[in-house]
């Protein structure tokens, strides 16, 4: 069965939903494809909030030039200051759907303050600004006659020009994609010009992660088999505290928490971080992750403590209400109780190369959020600028997109349907579990915040085993989404993997024994 929509947006957290919102403005028919409920994403949890200079004491200049501080040489400058620039308008047009950011008292925006910041910048719901947004957004795509939601579909493969037979089009682009309905297992075709990728992250890949289970990298995947580029892929931010427990997906506990006055101290109930930046406990978070990572290594601890017991009870259950009843479920009362906390993978900083109009290499091809790489960010993420890209770049997209549909002349092409594999499901379902369970330790003991290049070595050693398993083996039989996503997590590591071992220097994100130092000649790998 073949369904068609004037553009495509395979995603639905504050990227995905912010472009399909303005494309329907344009009168686009757009449909937003995703392999959960449409709440489901990491929009969804983000806490901390969203970086834009809205306060007379802030300027232009001095946000960006904490993003260029963070991202450690590797920032875009022009990209970076065009996005910054952006960010108020774009934050205006989240007040208007209905967005309620904190306000103090005499009804001035209440800004948080996080790791890297030189001012407070940052608006926030409370410690929900990531479910705050996500709700609006929600509420305005369900009221859109011109957007289509297909929830419970995963994004098979894109179609693109080279790969249908007899097909003369050049160069090559889009014309569609394959996706599996997950209620009824078959896989549909949709035929569409334009592709909007806005999938997020990766954050499974590793054993533990801040990511909900959506995160296996498909956007990714998916981009760099139609040909996409892919760049930076060894920059993963570790979140430096997220609450130490034996589950593998890690509770956030925000940045502004020390942006609020939280002191990091070892199981000695010491400060340590001045050992380590004279910003303290409010360096940016590549500097936070490995100091904590070296303390927890010196003394053989299994987690630190953060400690924000000296500000008053009443004030921190209003501010972090979410963190605190979700620590006092566990057993921790932030009011009085040091909390454990460890690093966690958090963000993706690299990812599929864009330009400021989101557009990839492949014609008809868009991606933004997460998954993207504009240049912002470079080799480490500013505290709160991903949801600042993320509006900004979705609105421009969907600018983008509406100005290709209309301007280009397309050529149509006989777009087969899918053929599925001709063995039936899998019985070894256990086999496949084991496969990503052992992906996520390999990419947590070989890739995670410090690395050498024999660590980096053995595991892309059996990542090409994993991938040849899955294209010689698990291929001949009918698709489903365990399958699915393993085949783009192991794909989204292999790029990790082989960007980090082209970087022989230790910069921002990626810290290696083998290179600690900088290189003067600033390089950017390519996942190929």
């Amino acid at each position: 069965m073949k369904h068609k929509f004037d553009a495509v947006i395979i995603g639905s957290g504050i990227a995905g939903n912010s472009c399909a919102l303005k494309m329907a403005k344009l009168g686009l028919k757009v449909a937003i494809i995703t392999k959960k409920d449409r709440a489901e994403s990491n929009t969804n949890y983000a806490q901390g909030g969203i970086a834009a200079v809205t306060s007379q004491t802030d300027d232009f200049d001095l946000h960006l030039q904490d993003t260029l501080d963070a991202g450690d040489g590797l920032c875009d400058i022009k990209v970076a200051s065009s996005i910054i620039s952006d960010g108020p308008q774009q934050v205006q047009s989240l007040i208007n759907l209905g967005v309620a950011f904190t306000r103090l008292s005499n009804g001035e925006l209440s800004l948080g303050k996080e790791g890297g910041h030189s001012k407070r910048r940052v608006l926030h719901v409370e410690d929900l600004t990531g479910r705050a947004i996500e709700s609006a957004l929600l509420s305005a795509v369900n009221s859109s006659k011109n957007i289509t939601v297909w929830e419970h579909h995963f994004a098979v493969e894109l179609i693109t020009t080279d790969k249908i037979a007899g097909s003369t089009d050049q160069p090559k682009r889009i014309l569609g994609l394959y996706t599996l309905n997950n209620k009824t297992n078959e896989v549909e075709t949709i035929v569409s010009s334009a592709v909007m990728l806005a999938t997020g992250g990766i954050g499974q890949i590793y054993l533990y992660t801040t990511n909900p289970l959506i995160a296996t990298g498909d956007g990714l995947a998916i981009a760099y088999r139609a040909g996409a580029k892919i760049r930076n892929m060894e920059f993963i931010q570790f979140h430096p505290t997220t609450l130490y427990t034996n589950k593998s997906d890690r509770f956030l506990i925000t940045e502004a928490v020390r942006g609020e006055g939280g002191i990091l101290r070892n199981l000695k109930e010491e400060p340590f971080m001045q050992k380590y930046d004279p910003r303290k406990d409010l360096a940016p978070r590549d500097i936070v992750a490995r100091a904590i990572d070296s303390e927890m290594k010196k003394s053989g601890d299994p987690h630190v403590w953060l400690d924000i017991t000296h500000r008053n009870k009443d004030y921190l259950k209003q501010r972090f209400p979410n963190i605190y009843d979700h620590c006092l479920k566990e057993g921790f009362d932030i009011t009085k109780d040091l909390v454990p906390v460890v690093p966690a993978c958090h963000y993706l900083s690299g990812g599929i190369q864009t330009d400021l109009k989101t557009k990839t290499n492949v014609t008809g091809l868009y991606a933004c959020g997460e998954v993207a790489s504009t240049g912002l960010h470079g080799a480490n993420r500013l505290a709160s600028n991903s949801l600042l890209e993320a509006i900004v770049m979705a609105y421009r997209g969907a600018n983008s997109i509406f100005e290709y549909l209309k301007s280009a002349t397309f050529v149509s092409a006989e777009i087969p349907d899918w053929v599925s594999g001709s063995v039936g499901h899998s019985d070894e379902r256990v086999v496949l579990s084991h496969n990503r369970d052992e992906l996520r330790r390999l990419m947590w003991d070989y890739v995670g915040i410090v690395r050498t290049d024999k660590r980096l070595k053995r595991a892309l050693t059996r990542l090409q085993n994993l991938h040849h398993e899955i294209n010689e083996y698990y291929w001949n039989f009918q698709v489903d989404t365990d399958l699915l996503e393993l085949r783009n997590m192991v794909q989204s590591a292999i790029l990790i993997v082989d960007c980090a071992l082209q970087r022989k220097e230790s910069r921002g994100l990626h810290y290696t024994l083998d290179y600690p130092n900088k290189l003067e000649e600033l390089v950017e790998t390519q996942g190929s």
